[in-house]
């Protein structure tokens, strides 16, 4: 019988984070929540910074996640954008590592686009459609901004639950057909 997990998904920023959270049970994932962390009033870096491991930290008590799939930052023109992702990352990172996570797994933004949509440079309008009719709810216009953390709960869920993901870079199909002669007819 396989475990279920609870997996929180999180796409840091400074201005506004998004989480989401499924459970997943085998093959099968289902929508447990996702919201935003709206920080566009607040000026002080270090302020967000504790409101971020602050509000990760509830979501962590309220679900109890066993996996946290969170998207890395992106190289821009910009280093301190850069930076300040990274620290927002970090801040999210230690409140759910704090909080019991057994794993952390980061996650290329147009990584998680591609596996719930098909293409990277889909729009968050597209991913929230896809996740959707993937997951069977119905998502606000509120809360696409939320929508990329849920996508990349949901990308984790499909790279950890598939078989020949988890064999990508360890010898790819040959070496899983090697491990895996009962699948074979």
């Amino acid at each position: 019988m396989d475990k279920e997990r609870i997996i929180l998904g999180i796409d840091p920023g400074t201005r506004l984070l998004g989480f989401g959270v499924i459970r997943a049970v085998g093959k099968k994932a289902e929508y447990v929540d996702m919201g935003i962390l709206d920080l566009r009033k607040e000026e002080d870096a270090y302020t967000k910074l504790r409101a971020i491991h602050e509000c990760i930290s509830q979501v962590c008590r309220s679900y109890h996640p066993d996996e946290l799939a969170i998207e890395s930052p992106f190289y821009g023109k910009n280093a301190q954008v850069v930076l300040k992702l990274g620290r927002a990352q970090g801040a999210a990172i230690i409140a759910a590592l704090e909080s019991g996570v057994s794993s952390v797994t980061e996650y290329a933004p147009r990584k998680a686009k591609e596996a719930i949509v098909g293409n990277g440079a889909a729009s968050k309008e597209q991913v929230s459609l896809m996740l959707e009719k993937t997951l069977g709810v119905r998502l606000k216009a509120e809360h696409l901004d939320a929508t990329d953390a849920l996508a990349i709960a949901l990308c984790h869920h499909f790279e950890t639950s598939n078989p020949i993901a988890s064999v990508k870079g360890k010898g790819g199909w040959e070496q899983f057909l090697k491990d895996h002669p009962d699948r074979i007819k």
